[in-house]
């Protein structure tokens, strides 16, 4: 049984030999593979180290967060105050028994991603990394980053070599082949992904089907899947099966800078232009298959090894990569008279052309042996990848599970991973030919030159074509490791790190791609995990229920209760969601477009207001920890994840530029927001009435500085100050609660405030002070049931201050502000974007059920929910109309 302890990563394998020791009539748990939470840019990366597949057999909620960065790219000399991708990922899953042979998992991540990223690669001599420089409403010039392709001349030597001169002595500064990514930057986006399995297991087989969907702003993508498992030879081996089919749409605005140089003939019948916008469409569809066979060698030693095959179809590229082509005609030697020994070479770009088809195999195995005198475990896996495209990949990896004392795991690990380029990877093509030639093919009758002119010749093109770095010929090295801790039986917390170095150098037998594409990223990641099994009925135990039922205040209510016992701990999850659309108000009544266009944004600048919020959707995930030290005391932590989108519309009688203007699909952000602190002390306890207070504070760790990215080669500034994750100050948050209950009849009140304990944030801005008073009254329907009512009224101060000037360099290096201090003029399109237009009167009234679970492994977990409808709006400025919040919990105390 050694080897039980230290291989959960492949528990599915190993879960027959546990049937021995479980209670008779009891079927052994049998964990089917979690879907494992990967970052956009984790799953565009080959190289990335995985979390082992869970395989815990208990029920079991868990909870974690990821953050993933990139380095800075080697543009080789370009100034770029473009900032590297970086992802920031939630997930959430928990796994149930409905019955002794029934189960059912569901998962949900959400990933978040912003930042630069190459969009092609061309020549160094093309200077594709042009700077990008502003006036300043000084009159100096600045330089704010990097451009996008642009469309350009350049020179290569009669042999095709590129070559660069200056342009004031006519000297020759380059004459290489060597290439640089283009970097181009994007706003922030959201993917959101829910799936689920559910399960049925005998004693000797299992059998699962699952689905989910995965949705982005541009790509939407849906897939359902099959699986089991056989067990032979007394259970110590193990058949596993699965299917499964994925259908993907996408639909992706050209990027705006780009597009103009773009050529995509290729995509001509995909692309549509709405709105002034062009959107390319495509579908793909995946099958994919595996089998699994596993071993139990002895005790202490466990073999798997699995085979996979996926056959895709459709539209395969992506749609924000491009590949640099130079059209250089071998008759244009010597047809620039200032360098007559070198040709002339059109620099195009276009969208990169992958081939609709594509078939990949996969083999692994992994070997993992129970280190005896150190109590460890060494995990050893390998994978091999072959596809139809020409890629090989190869991938090493070792773990080494150390359990030190009794509560702490750490688990130290390297991979590493090489792979051959695809058969249609290039940096850049220089094509022998010209992009268009005119002739003169006769004179008319005038004696004037009549001409032809003829484009480039597609058949001399390869046939598929990409620079996207990720088909390129390298190899990675990634090491870190992750360190559990056991806090109890039914709860414990890990955290983790891993650093990555992706080079061609690094491939296995040479020939990887040039250093220009090297790159570093690192990865930290937090969770909690919660053994609903282990708690064994526990959550619902007598010290928080009165007669069979507790009454639990409204979900909407925060700190609204407190636990009765010293070294009690409560952990739970508390989502909110809230929604504006509809009218703008101004007041309390309604703002005609004309007066947002005229009185909306900055005063005396009338007409400038343009575009106005059309909704906005807000979600925030929140972790709820409470721990007991005392029966008069609990302290409280309180992470939360946030996620937000904001469409605009155009003001009627204004004439907008749909991209410009924001009217290109929205805002969205997403991200850590701020962390909250708090101590709850107990005033006054008695079967009735309770009274308790809490002071506490909330951490600023919510970025305030997201930019809306460059267009038109000009920086938009700050995204709008509603859209920012945090406060981006230290602020004091106290409350008082009241609480009381008789028979089957529950009452509370509650005053609460958020006070900001700075003047401004890093930004220049601080958010208003907000105070709130709420009260409610419930009713126990049944033991398990209640039901609450509750009505909020909360008062919110305008912001103070505003967003500090967007700044660049100077052609000395120096920091020059690129708006005047007073204005926001250069890139302000609405109200939204104006203090003078936040915070208000508001009165609300809450519906809302709280439900306990009564028996069995979950007994004693609670979910509520409310909804919040408004009542009245009294707004300062002009802001959108509210629809309503709805909030969700679960907890679980022990």
């Amino acid at each position: 049984m050694v080897v039980i302890k230290h291989i959960k990563a492949v528990g599915r394998f190993v879960s027959g030999h546990l049937k021995a020791n479980q209670p008779k009539g009891k079927p052994q748990a049998t964990a089917s593979p979690a879907l494992q939470a990967l970052t956009v840019a984790a799953l565009a990366l080959p190289g990335l180290m995985l979390p082992a597949a869970s395989a815990a057999e208990e029920d079991e909620v868990d909870f974690q967060y990821s953050h993933y960065e990139e380095g800075q790219r080697d543009l080789y000399g370009a100034k770029s105050t473009l900032h590297p991708i970086q992802v920031d990922s939630v997930l959430g899953k928990a796994r149930v028994s409905l019955s002794d042979r029934i189960k059912f998992a569901f998962n949900y991540v959400q990933d978040t991603w912003s930042g630069a990223t190459p969009y092609t690669t061309s020549p160094l001599a093309a200077g594709g990394n042009e700077p990008i420089r502003q006036n300043t409403a000084s009159g100096k010039t600045i330089v704010t980053g990097a451009s996008p392709i642009t469309e350009t001349q350049m020179y290569l030597s009669k042999n095709f070599v590129p070559v660069a001169f200056d342009t004031n002595t006519g000297k020759r500064l380059l004459r290489t082949l060597q290439p640089v990514h283009v970097l181009a930057m994007a706003s922030p986006e959201t993917r959101k992904q829910g799936d689920f399995k559910l399960g049925y297991e005998w004693d000797e087989a299992a059998l699962n089907i699952g689905g989910g969907l995965s949705v982005e702003p541009d790509y939407v993508s849906s897939f359902g899947n099959m699986g089991g498992r056989l067990d032979f030879n007394q259970k110590l081996t193990t058949l596993d099966f699965g299917l499964s089919y994925t259908n993907s749409d996408t639909s992706a605005i050209m990027d705006h800078d780009a597009e103009p140089y773009v050529i995509k003939t290729a995509f001509a019948q995909q692309i549509q232009q709405t709105g002034g916008l062009s959107i390319i469409h495509g579908n793909r569809q995946d099958w994919a298959g595996s089998l699994g066979l596993s071993q139990i060698l002895n005790k202490n030693a466990v073999v798997t090894a699995n085979i996979g095959y996926t056959h895709s179809t459709g539209y395969m590229n992506n749609p924000y990569k491009a590949v640099t082509i130079i059209f250089a005609d071998p008759t244009s030697l010597g047809s620039d008279p200032s360098h007559p020994q070198a040709l002339v070479g059109d620099v195009k770009t276009f969208l990169e052309q992958r081939p609709n088809e594509r078939n990949q195999f996969t083999t692994g195995s992994r070997y993992i042996q129970h280190i005896g005198f150190a109590d460890a475990a060494l995990h050893l896996d390998y994978r091999f990848f072959h596809d139809d495209w020409g890629i090989n990949a190869h991938t090493f990896e070792a773990d080494w599970v150390q359990p030190i004392a009794s509560t702490w795991t750490v688990t130290p690990k390297i991979r590493y991973y090489t792979q051959d380029a695809a058969n249609f990877y290039y940096p850049y093509i220089i094509s022998k030919q010209a992009f268009s030639k005119t002739v003169i093919t006769g004179y008319d009758a005038n004696d004037l030159p009549i001409t032809t002119t003829t484009a480039y010749n597609p058949n001399k093109l390869p046939a598929n074509f990409s620079s996207d770095q990720r088909l390129s010929a390298f190899g990675a090295l990634s090491g870190g490791v992750t360190i559990n801790k056991k806090l109890s039986k039914a709860i414990s917390l890990e955290a983790g790190f891993e650093y990555y170095t992706h080079a061609g150098s690094l491939k296995l037998g040479g020939g990887g791609d040039g250093s220009y594409s090297d790159f570093n990223y690192y990865l930290v990641n937090g969770g909690l995990n919660i053994n609903l099994d282990a708690l064994g009925g526990g959550g619902g135990h007598d010290g928080h229920h009165h007669d069979g039922h507790h009454a639990q205040p409204p979900a909407g209510v925060m700190f609204g209760h407190m636990l009765k016992k010293t070294n009690d701990i409560m952990v739970g999850y508390r989502y909110m969601y809230s929604r504006q659309a509809g009218d703008m108000l101004h007041g309390t009544g309604v703002a005609s477009d004309k007066q947002i266009q005229n009185h909306g944004c900055v005063q005396g600048f009338t007409g400038y207001c343009r575009v106005t919020p059309a909704y906005m959707d807000m979600g925030m995930h929140m972790l709820d920890i409470m721990y007991a030290p005392a029966d008069w005391l609990n302290l409280m932590v309180m992470p939360q994840f946030m996620d937000m989108d904001m469409d605009m519309r155009p003001l009627k009688g204004v004439t907008v530029n749909p991209i410009q203007d924001h009217l290109h699909g929205g805002h969205r952000t997403g991200g850590i927001g701020d962390t909250g602190m708090y101590a709850l002390f107990k005033m006054f306890d008695n079967d009735i009435h309770h009274v308790h207070a809490t002071v506490g504070l909330s951490a600023p760790t919510g970025d305030v500085d997201i930019m809306i990215r460059r267009m038109h080669r000009k920086d938009n500034g700050y995204l709008h100050y509603g859209m920012q994750l945090g406060s981006g100050t230290w602020d004091f948050k106290p409350s008082l609660t009241y609480t009381g209950q008789l028979d089957d009849w529950s009452w509370g009140g509650q005053f609460s405030a958020t006070t900001r304990m700075e003047n401004h944030n890093g930004s220049g801005y601080a958010l208003g002070d907000v105070f709130q008073t709420t009260a409610w009254g419930g009713y126990t329907l049944t033991r398990w049931l209640s039901a609450s009512v509750r009505g909020i009224y909360t008062v919110q101060q305008q912001i103070d201050g505003q967003f500090n000037p967007v700044s660049g360099t100077d052609s000395l290096g120096n920091t020059v502000s690129n708006v005047n201090p007073g204005s926001k003029a250069n890139y302000s399109s609405g109200p939204m974007d104006y203090p003078t237009s936040y915070g208000g009167r508001y009165w609300d009234v809450g519906f809302g059920l709280n439900f306990t679970v009564p028996s069995g492994t979950l007994k004693g977990n609670n979910v509520g929910v409310e909804w919040l409808q408004p009542v009245q709006d009294n707004v300062n400025g002009y802001q959108l109309q509210r629809e309503g919040a709805f909030s969700a919990t679960w907890s679980v105390m022990f």
